[in-house]
């Protein structure tokens, strides 16, 4: 079995290269892709060994990146577009709503737009203005997107290769302040369907539900409340577009509670749409209100402010306490 231990970065880079060795229709274009090897050097080693028509290093011009891709994929090719930070994807966003998202309802079904789009995204790296956004939401919202973003190393090979693989439009949030946590990644099996969530922890006494980067303090906060007796289950949604509303709720209904965390602004946020849907499915299994715990409704702080913005161990144990209070 061919399992190793690598970061999440080198995870995505290796399941880059594996879709660029199967199949010559795949590309990767972007702003320092090639030789640079991206500014996190995910794609690091890639246009040395597939060349410059494989790995295309692409001028400072979202929208025409994107543009090519939509023009690409019409013609039989496999983008995979990297926007080099989280806030750098809006002079994009008009081709990927308008177009992208759109082509296949407008031909009937006749044309496929297998375009993958990553977007490094959040924050805690301590960086400037536009560089720790979480834009997912926006994207969630469009139909005929797919919106996915992987927690851990083994979710970001298989992911890639299934978004690759996929002949719907996939948006690809990657979790930045992940890119350098290491886990096991098994090149042989694949962890599940690409819009399937994943229990990351069992437990019987409360649900958190979260994604990307907000896996990992889920994590620690039910190990946290372990310490005082509390059981706590984690679901990894793993994507945000579908949603998958039937893990939730098979969750729920056991533990009766529901508490959402992403780093994203809790209003009118990931967090709200699971909030709506499962007090509906839910409504006689729960003993207590479904509650949110994310980013405030302002713009992204100062990195040294960016501590007491993002949703932390603090934040979501308050929460959990507050729904078991009930």
């Amino acid at each position: 079995m061919a399992t190793e231990k690598m970061a999440l970065a080198k995870a995505i880079n290796e399941s880059l290269r594996t879709a660029l060795d199967a199949d010559p229709k795949v590309l990767i274009m972007g702003e320092d892709v090639g030789k640079l090897g991206g500014v996190f050097r995910v794609t690091d080693g890639l246009q040395k060994d597939f060349g410059e028509e494989r790995v295309i290093d692409t001028p400072l011009a979202e929208s025409g990146i994107v543009g090519t891709a939509i023009g690409l994929a019409l013609r039989g090719y496999r983008p995979v577009v990297e926007i080099q930070f989280d806030g750098f994807v809006f002079p994009a966003y008009d081709q990927i709503v308008t177009q992208l998202a759109k082509m296949h309802a407008r031909a009937l079904g006749k044309i496929k737009l297998p375009v993958v789009i990553r977007i490094p995204y959040g924050g805690g790296i301590g960086a400037v203005e536009h560089h720790s956004e979480s834009p997912e939401a926006l994207f969630a919202h469009v139909a005929g997107l797919k919106v996915v973003s992987p927690s851990n190393a083994g979710d970001a090979y298989w992911m890639m290769q299934q978004a690759i693989q996929s002949d719907d439009p996939v948006i690809f949030f990657e979790p930045k302040r992940r890119y350098w946590d290491k886990a096991e990644v098994n090149k042989d099996a694949i962890p599940g369907p690409l819009h399937k969530a994943r229990v990351a922890r069992e437990g019987s006494d409360l649900t958190l539900v979260a994604y990307g980067p907000m896996v990992k303090v889920c994590l620690e906060a039910a190990a946290a409340a372990q310490e005082e007796g509390k059981s706590i289950e984690v679901l990894d949604l793993r994507s945000m577009s579908p949603i998958d509303f039937d893990s939730i709720q098979a969750s729920v209904e056991r533990t009766r509670r529901l508490v959402v965390v992403h780093e994203a602004p809790v209003f009118l946020g990931t967090g709200a749409e699971i909030a709506a849907r499962i007090t509906e499915r839910c409504f006689y299994h729960l003993e207590a209100p479904v509650l949110r715990v994310g980013g405030y409704h302002a713009p992204y702080p100062p990195a040294r402010l960016e501590d007491e913005y993002l949703p932390g161990l603090d934040r979501v144990l308050d929460a959990v306490d507050r729904s078991l209070a009930y």
